[in-house]
């Protein structure tokens, strides 16, 4: 990491440079923003003591940038308008070198996750683009059930729902032992709840009433009697929709949708490799009841 110190006092510039050095950065230091225009660090230690204007100019080219504002005193001019110009945050003069490393370490960790989310965000938006249009069901309610046999119809619902009301998305897997313990939830968030389908009828029903009290959005292959919201889409050709590899257990159960209406069971189990017992047992593992 390198820091680049603005400061026009060179006894403060170089007693800071001496600490960042025993902390094992590199650093550089400038006497004013017009001669630090040019630079190329990591964080900036900027005094507010220069003309407004080469100041501001100077926030403004590297905003993007961690942009610590060194200050004698907190007004508009020092702290205020640079902070809307892009700065991150001040410290007051004299402070501790401690005090500064701690503000430097926690704004490298929140540029650090702001990227993460950028990237997640934009990996999310070119994987929903695979998804037709056409469909316009929605989810108005903040307690809702997506019934679905395709996983990313219901990431696509969950994700534009949140974005839309403005709440974080909490991912709540129920393989995971302590779930229940993941429930406590803060005002701006929804939990987006999945792996239930792997629990008996009234292990689903003790998890119903567990979430009563909470936001949520849970994803099921079946249907299920509840007074929840209930948005159902089944994908007749499910391959379509599909941009990744399929487990084979996702492969079986896509197979048996598709084509056991149009075999009979002794030539869907022969063309699946399996016997008519472990069919039946497929069936009853996805709740996939052939329609007579």
């Amino acid at each position: 990491m390198k820091i680049i110190i603005v400061e026009n006092e060179l006894y403060l510039a170089q007693s800071i440079a001496s600490k960042i050095s025993l902390n094992g950065f590199e650093f550089e230091i400038h006497r004013s923003p017009k001669e630090a225009m040019e630079s190329n660090g990591d964080v900036y230690l900027l005094s507010t003591n220069a003309p407004n204007q080469t100041l501001y100019s100077f926030i403004q080219k590297h905003k993007d940038k961690i942009i610590i504002l060194m200050v004698n005193y907190i007004n508009n001019d020092t702290v205020g308008e640079p902070i809307k110009l892009g700065a991150i945050d001040y410290i007051l003069k004299p402070f501790r070198i401690e005090e500064l490393f701690r503000k430097i370490e926690h704004y490298q960790e929140h540029q650090k996750l702001k990227q993460q989310v950028v990237f997640l965000n934009d990996y999310m938006e070119s994987k929903f683009k695979s998804i037709d249009d056409t469909n316009s069901q929605t989810i108005t309610s903040n307690q809702s059930v997506i019934i679905t046999n395709n996983q990313i119809i219901a990431d696509r619902l969950a994700f534009d729902y949140a974005k839309k009301n403005d709440l974080n998305l909490v991912f709540l897997s129920l393989q995971n032992s302590n779930w229940k313990q993941k429930l406590e939830q803060h005002e701006n968030e929804i939990f987006y709840i999945n792996e239930f389908d792997n629990f008996k009828k009234a292990e689903k029903e003790n998890i119903l009433n567990e979430i009563s009290k909470i936001k949520f959005i849970l994803v099921s292959n079946n249907d299920l009697e509840t007074d929840y919201e209930k948005i159902e889409i089944l994908v007749k050709n499910r391959m379509s929709y599909q941009s990744d590899i399929l487990t084979i257990d996702e492969y079986i159960q896509h197979i048996i949708v598709e084509f056991q209406s149009k075999y009979p069971d002794t030539e869907l189990s022969k063309k699946l490799g399996m016997s008519r017992k472990s069919l039946w047992e497929k069936r009853k593992k996805y709740d996939l009841y052939k329609k007579k």
